[in-house]
């Protein structure tokens, strides 16, 4: 019954981080730390970004509670570790290769979902100053840009273009 218990938290830890994403997104990168995120906004040469230190500083709470969850009656924060971790892994793939593309692995994909998550970054990104910005999460994508991407879709229908212009 521990196993069903420790997968639920890992499960349940992994969907609670989208909203600890859009509201640390939100408030702190558009906030007190925009010196880090800036360069994730206005791009300056080089591979790495200052940016990239928010993969240090969400992963130290992921190995801290598995860490300390090693502890036999400390299961739960293992499994808190690992959900968060998880969600990490997650991150990596759907933001640095499948949006930003800074490794070419899914560069030529037709996927609804993975258009929609791109347009929304899109949209997030037309917004250079940490003042304004719509969009902030990273795996839930709002309606209006599944709406798009089924308008394009449709536009698009038989024709061979990669992504249609907006209407």
């Amino acid at each position: 019954m521990v196993t069903v218990y420790y997968l639920l938290i890992i499960v349940g830890v992994f969907l609670l981080m989208e909203a600890i994403t859009w509201c640390t997104h939100r408030w702190v990168m558009h906030g007190f730390l925009w010196y880090l995120h800036k360069d994730h906004h206005q791009v300056e040469p080089g591979f790495f970004e200052k940016n990239d230190a928010f993969f240090v500083i969400f992963a130290i709470p992921s190995m801290l509670c598995i860490m300390y969850g090693s502890d036999p009656g400390m299961w739960w924060l293992q499994a808190i570790g690992f959900g968060i971790m998880a969600y990490g892994v997650a991150y990596f793939f759907v933001h640095d290769v499948i949006i930003h593309q800074r490794f070419k692995w899914f560069s030529r994909t037709n996927n609804s979902y993975v258009r929609a998550i791109r347009w929304a970054h899109k949209m997030h990104h037309k917004h250079l100053s940490k003042y304004e910005g719509e969009s902030f999460g990273m795996l839930y994508v709002h309606k209006k840009y599944w709406d798009k991407v089924r308008r394009d879709k449709q536009l698009m229908k038989g024709k061979k273009v990669e992504y249609a212009p907006e209407a």
